[in-house]
């Protein structure tokens, strides 16, 4: 349909649907606090969160450049969902049973956020029917039979395979051969989450500050605490935890530390019964596929189709948006994925398009960590997977936090492979640019090929996967 009807940026479809808030005031002059966090999006406000409830007289101040969920917390693709970065990297390096236990605890952190949501009274839009990923030619369906036996060895034993009937009766994707499913899943609107913990953590007395970006964050040195340098202030803490996500190119010294990738989404207008007659979707599953270069999709619950992957992967210098605005290209590969997916959809309009960042470790393994000399803590790289993963990462950045200020020893959550992770830093440019790009001109190259009818997956992909360090 025209794409002069459609809403192009403007952070995203989720904040236009609620509107965008009116940021707090900023930091205005130095301040001090026991944990200061840099970041108000999930990992930072999750962090926030549990630390105030761990211990009440905790002062908690976060730091936040626009407004709270402005970066991939109130953009993405509403995937709350088990999956994260890095499982088989952990397998190789700390061993099966750290990455089983990490993976286990993916597992429970996906109803966490779902109880602590019902707890808190934070209506998100949240239904819990699992994931949904299909396979459209041979070569994806074999690479689907490979995941799930890989989810089996990790003790996923409920992720089930699913014939092309059973799928079909969950959601009918058109030329879908086959599905898995796993019941580790969840719908939400991202925005209304971020903007309710916002709300939450605020009320049990953290100091947050917007439109307040911090330039560099010091470590504690000669007597002096660590400290996030900000144009109006500096806010000194016993510690300081960046929670800055696609966005941590911009602080000083951090360029080469995790890629800014992009990702893009697009949502319909309302669709109407007949076409949910005809589709299903009625458990309101999150939907993917096995395609390399991947898509991601929900149906909201004002009934649209939400639909997202990748448009223009990655901008030379590091360099991020500012509102989300999408390339019309990208809105038409994104079209064309929908009408694939369901031809019946073909004369719906898009209504919005948008854009954003994630954070991308060089092997492609989220982390978390915090080193109780200089004071410092981070957690991030999600790879995209980070709506679940910030809550297991907040609540494991709070028990470190804990243990350094000596009130607690280790828990389970300290002790998983993530914690302490080192990852080298990406190339300086222009390598990063070629190589990001020439990736993703593979895999989509790859994706060509298997729609073509090649019953393996191609040699194109494979290659790529080694070079850019997924697998």
């Amino acid at each position: 349909m025209g794409s002069s009807a459609t809403a192009n940026g403007g952070v995203s479809f989720w904040y236009a649907s609620i509107g965008v808030p009116t940021p707090r005031s900023p930091l205005d002059g130095s301040a001090e606090t026991d944990v200061c966090v840099v970041g108000g999006g999930y990992t930072g406000l999750w962090t926030a969160y549990y630390l105030k409830k761990a211990d009440p007289g905790l002062r908690v101040t976060v730091l936040e450049q626009r407004f709270c969920g402005y970066g991939a917390s109130g953009r993405n693709g509403g995937w709350l969902y088990n999956g994260f970065a890095g499982r088989g990297v952990f397998a190789r390096t700390n061993g099966k049973a750290g990455a089983t236990a990490m993976q286990q605890a993916m597992d429970r952190a996906v109803d966490e956020v779902v109880e602590v949501c019902a707890a808190e009274g934070i209506d998100a839009d949240i239904v819990k029917g699992g994931v949904l990923e299909v396979a459209h030619t041979p070569a994806q369906l074999s690479r689907l039979q490979e995941y799930v036996a890989g989810e089996h060895s990790f003790g996923e034993t409920d992720h089930l395979l699913l014939s092309a009937a059973e799928a079909a009766a969950r959601i009918n994707v058109s030329g879908a051969l086959g599905g898995s499913w796993t019941p580790h899943g969840a719908r939400i609107q991202p925005a209304k989450l971020v903007r309710g913990l916002a709300r939450v953590v605020e009320s049990l007395g953290v100091v947050i500050h917007e439109g307040t970006a911090v330039r560099e964050i010091l470590p504690a040195a000669d007597g002096r605490p660590a400290r996030a340098v900000t144009a109006t202030g500096t806010v000194s803490a016993r510690f300081v935890l960046r929670a800055t996500e696609g966005f941590t190119s911009a602080l000083r010294g951090e360029r080469r530390s995790w890629l800014p990738m992009n990702s893009s989404m697009i949502v319909t207008d309302p669709l109407p019964q007949s076409f949910w007659d005809s589709v299903g979707w009625a458990g309101r599953e999150t939907l993917g596929d096995m395609a390399h270069a991947y898509m991601y999709a929900q149906r909201t619950a004002d009934d649209r189709i939400a639909l997202g992957g990748r448009g223009v992967p990655y901008r030379f210098g590091s360099r991020t948006d500012t509102d989300g605005r999408t390339a019309q290209q990208t809105i038409d590969q994104l079209r064309e994925i929908l009408v694939r997916f369901f031809p019946a959809a073909r004369q719906v309009p898009v209504a919005h398009a948008w854009s954003g960042v994630l954070g991308v470790p060089r092997d492609w393994c989220s982390t978390v960590e915090l080193d109780r000399a200089s004071g410092l803590g981070w957690a991030g790289g999600y790879v995209g997977s980070g709506v679940t993963t910030t809550n297991l990462a907040a609540r494991t950045l709070r028990d470190l936090v804990l243990r350094a200020g000596g009130r607690s020893g280790d828990t389970e959550l300290t002790t998983l492979p993530w914690v302490g992770h080192q990852v080298r830093r990406w190339e300086p440019e222009p390598l990063r640019w070629i190589g990001v790009h020439g990736m993703y001109a593979a895999y989509h190259a790859a994706d060509r090929q298997e729609l073509g009818g090649r019953a393996t997956t191609s040699p194109i992909a494979r290659v790529a996967d080694v070079i850019s360090g997924r697998h």
